[in-house]
């Protein structure tokens, strides 16, 4: 009984939004051997640990890729609904490791506020200069992404906090060199581990309530299951069902009963009623009714088993 209202333009969006990825990849796997050379060459720890830190967000942007990609291969038999909710998981993975990354951040942050490693030489100002302007330019890249899915905002997170974190070694370390000042990287760098863990934990249980099938935030059941009872010949609706699959399409199902044993033709017609109404008023693309006459079942709206 479903019907889909599909949008035409996606393809070319994804395919943009695994450009921008692809792009990102390839300049922090850049970003990351050139520190390591640096950080050998000139014997700097700094940048050794910079480069750990890209290559994490090397890792989160891979799982964000392969994600963007598995969402786009086709429906079968044993994988009815595709790999859409791909995205999802990948946001639920990337949020979690984001959580884990701030809390490794404040625990250096700590041990630099102990023991203050200076900025020793030009290079190691130059590659983290390199490290920020290439970070910086992902994040643009990915920033518009970023605001309506949750496996792209993600990944931006992971490239955002790698450079504010940079930005903060670079001030402290240089502050530290002119100035004496100890303290300035370690409170800015607690500072964007606050703010991490803040926002991790909001895509944590954002991705979280789509992979428990919760009812989205926006929808009201007993708004729905009203609105439906207002067109005529039907008596009432229970088992409902709303849950997402991913960040596009919502589904309902529930069990209607009509006042008189309609004809199967008639039903169609006022399923196209029920569509409508539901996708206009609520946005739910996806509705699939089982419609009942004198049926012996439980009539509650949220039926428990």
């Amino acid at each position: 009984m479903g019907h889909h209202h599909n949008h035409g333009h996606q393809h070319s969006h994804t395919d943009l939004k695994g450009r921008n990825l692809l792009i990102s990849i390839i300049l922090n796997i850049v970003i990351t051997v050139s520190q390591v050379i640096g950080g050998l060459i000139s014997g700097s720890l700094a940048l050794l640990s910079d480069a750990l830190h890209n290559f994490s967000d090397v890792l989160s942007l891979i799982v964000s890729y392969v994600a963007t990609l598995l969402g786009r291969k086709k429906a079968s038999t044993l994988k009815t609904f595709g790999y859409k909710r791909a995205e999802i998981l990948a946001a639920f993975i990337n949020a979690a490791t984001l959580v884990v990354v701030a809390i490794i951040l404040m625990i250096e942050a700590v041990e630099r506020l102990y023991e203050p490693k200076e900025i020793a030489s030009d290079l190691v100002i130059w590659l983290a200069l390199v490290g920020i302007l290439a970070n910086g330019f992902s994040v643009l890249l990915l920033k518009k992404d970023s605001k309506d899915n949750m496996n792209m905002k993600s990944a931006y997170l992971h490239l955002l906090t790698d450079m504010m974190a940079s930005v903060a070694v670079l001030i402290g370390g240089l502050l530290m060199k002119f100035f004496q000042i100890y303290w300035v990287d370690a409170v800015l760098t607690m500072l964007i581990g606050i703010y991490l863990i803040y926002m991790g934990y909001d895509l944590l249980k954002e991705s979280t309530k789509v992979l428990m099938l919760f009812t989205p935030k926006s929808i009201e059941i007993k708004k729905i299951v009203e609105s439906i009872c207002t067109l005529e010949p039907i008596k009432n609706v229970h088992h409902v069902h709303i849950w997402q699959l991913n960040e596009e399409e919502i589904h309902l199902e529930a069990h209607i009963d009509f006042k008189e044993d309609i004809k199967l033709s008639e039903f169609d017609k006022i399923l196209v009623d029920i569509e409508e109404h539901v996708y206009h008023k609520h946005g739910i693309n996806h509705i699939n009714i089982q419609p009942e006459f004198d049926k012996c079942d439980s009539k509650s709206v949220i039926v428990q088993d």
